[in-house]
């Protein structure tokens, strides 16, 4: 006869050792022993004799444990082991305790989360502070799109909507890490960016009127003030790095024979190595300078200390002493300067502008290009510029007729 709620709360354990059985029907029965009352479900599978535990009454129920022994009736009867499939399901369960947001994005920091020491240091800071506290916890296969959302909304209602823009694609990244690794199968945060206002495109002031040009140039090689600074504002415009990159070149970088400048690609933006060409213009700026700053580290070592570089200030503060509002002109727009020119004024081969600016360029194929792509006409493309950038400056200083 089926089991009742009465008689299993009233029946107790007779003091057998082994228990005392009381059969519900379909294999399963409630296993009475001293220590407590146990269901538990006796069925054959492979032509093997097993027995699988369904709970421990009263908090299984007997109409729960009739649920569990359908659900492994419905099991075999689909070929499948039932005590073999909860033991994978717990396994499944114990893996994404382990498998947490937390420690999937611990993993992925030191291996993608940038080269660059600041890099890491900045996406470390991101972590720690916006994504960690509200979704570290979470084990990836249970993260949803509104918990990942929810990082991005505090940050923009916090107002640094860029940040919140770039923790949304960094969390993504974590995701498709998470992907590769089979943890899970879908990025959640996909499209989630969306969601967010977006972000306005800074333009940085430049000048990029030839005749304007050759008045900056002109203004620029009368500045007066410390070397480094001095140095670094007249290579500025012929190299066009990014100032972070100008600021941070090492003499062990410069190769005078080979005329190039290496940078390795911790120090660049998308963490690629980039090679600039250098003109004899930037290597005659160079040679002034290395009886004065050869000795130290850095190319244009600081006012203060040797051991550090000129400010990430200096160069925009040459500008302003120079007469030149922040509203005209930047360190970083030397770079929409040489770009404008380049293309629209010389007529330059545009994908070896961008080969020069660093930007990412691919081929027909959809493959990047490496550091060394079209170095010998970047060299060409390079002294021109340095030639276009004199004649620029002396058609400035002309009086004329």
């Amino acid at each position: 006869m089926a089991l009742t709620d009465t008689f299993i709360r009233q029946i107790k354990h007779s003091g057998a050792a082994a228990g005392d059985k009381h059969s519900d029907g379909q294999g399963m029965y409630l296993h009475v022993k001293a220590a407590g009352k146990y269901w538990r479900l006796n069925y054959r599978f492979g032509g093997k004799q097993k027995t699988m535990a369904l709970g421990v009454y009263p908090e299984i129920t007997l109409a729960a444990a009739r649920v569990r022994r359908a659900e492994a009736r419905q099991q075999l009867a689909h070929g499948v082991d039932p005590m073999q499939a909860k033991q994978e399901k717990q396994r499944e369960v114990a893996a994404q305790s382990v498998n947490t947001f937390r420690a999937v994005a611990e993993e992925w920091l030191p291996k993608h989360g940038g080269k660059a020491a600041k890099t890491q240091q900045k996406k470390r800071g991101w972590l720690d502070n916006d994504v960690l506290p509200l979704i570290g916890d979470i084990p990836m296969a249970a993260l949803k799109p509104k918990d990942v959302l929810a990082v991005g909304r505090r940050m923009e209602a916090r107002g640094v909507l860029d940040s919140a823009h770039r923790v949304l694609q960094m969390c993504g990244q974590i995701c498709r890490y998470a992907i590769a690794s089979t943890l899970i199968e879908v990025d959640v945060s996909s499209g989630l960016t969306k969601a967010l206002a977006p972000v306005e495109t800074e333009h940085y002031p430049a000048i990029t009127e030839p005749a304007a040009v050759g008045k900056l140039m002109h203004a620029i090689e009368r500045y007066e003030g410390f070397y480094s600074v001095v140095a670094a504002l007249r290579l500025a415009p012929l190299v066009f790095v990014r100032p972070g990159e100008l600021r941070g070149a090492e003499w062990a970088e410069i190769d005078f024979d080979a005329a190039e400048w290496r940078i390795p690609g911790p120090r660049m933006k998308m963490d690629n190595d980039h090679i600039v060409p250098l003109a004899r213009q930037s290597l005659a700026i160079l040679r002034a300078l290395h009886p004065l700053s050869g000795h130290c580290k850095f190319v244009f070592p600081g006012i203060r200390s040797n051991k550090t570089t000129i400010s990430d200030g200096a160069v925009n503060t040459a500008l302003r002493v120079m007469g030149y509002e922040q509203d005209q002109v930047t360190g970083h727009g030397f770079r929409a300067t040489a770009r404008t020119i380049l293309d629209e004024v010389m007529g330059e081969r545009v994908d070896l502008i961008e080969h020069q600016l660093a930007h990412a360029v691919k081929d027909v194929n959809g493959r990047a290009y490496n550091r060394t792509s079209h170095l010998p006409a970047r060299r060409e493309m390079m002294q021109r510029w340095a030639d276009k950038l004199d004649e620029l400056r002396l058609a400035a200083t002309t009086p004329r007729p």
